[in-house]
């Protein structure tokens, strides 16, 4: 079943670059891939101008908006598996609601640093999960830890996963907070 929305495009003439914007109406029909890649976009977009949720934590109606939005891609996801080998990478964070992430971020100015990428390094396998923040050019705060495989969409590690692809991870742990990471262009190792 496609479902069809439609969506303002602003379009600018290319006479004059002081023209005023003008828009059209895009009508689009989509199928289920496309509303995924339309919510995941959408969750991106919320969260891209956050500082990985610093600036959320004080604006309760942005994160309750991200909030919902996460829950759209909890509703994609539904019925995949988000805990085979597709969760074995490093995936790097976008946003959290996660406070002892958040607080590290935050005060790592206070010693003379600023945190560089959040990441968890996740091998199914070996079932291993290490929080991993980096202090640039060379320091690093390391959390090793072991998982376990629940269900085909729950990991016994203080989370649960709510939607994963070749991109994205959203996950939603057991105390109530959430995660948003993606990919990393890298692999981190030890």
């Amino acid at each position: 079943m496609a479902a069809c929305f439609s969506q303002p495009i602003p379009l600018k003439p290319k006479t004059s670059p002081k023209s005023t914007s003008f828009y059209t109406l895009k009508v689009t029909c989509s199928s289920a891939t496309n509303q995924s890649q339309s919510a995941k976009q959408h969750l991106l977009s919320l969260i891209s101008d956050q500082d990985r949720g610093l600036k959320t934590q004080n604006d309760p109606e942005k994160r309750a908006t991200i909030i919902q939005a996460i829950y759209a891609m909890a509703e994609q996801g539904k019925g995949t598996v988000t805990t085979g080998n597709s969760l074995s990478a490093t995936w790097r964070l976008l946003w959290t609601t996660e406070k002892e992430q958040l607080f590290i971020i935050e005060k790592a100015p206070l010693f003379g640093t600023k945190a560089g990428d959040v990441l968890q390094v996740i091998d199914v396998e070996k079932k291993t999960l290490n929080n991993v923040i980096t202090f640039p050019p060379d320091r690093v705060f390391f959390v090793r830890s072991n998982i376990e495989i629940a269900s085909s969409q729950r990991v016994n590690f203080r989370f649960e996963s709510v939607y994963i692809d070749d991109d994205i991870r959203v996950v939603k742990d057991i105390r109530g907070d959430y995660l948003v990471v993606d990919r990393a262009p890298y692999a981190w190792k030890e």
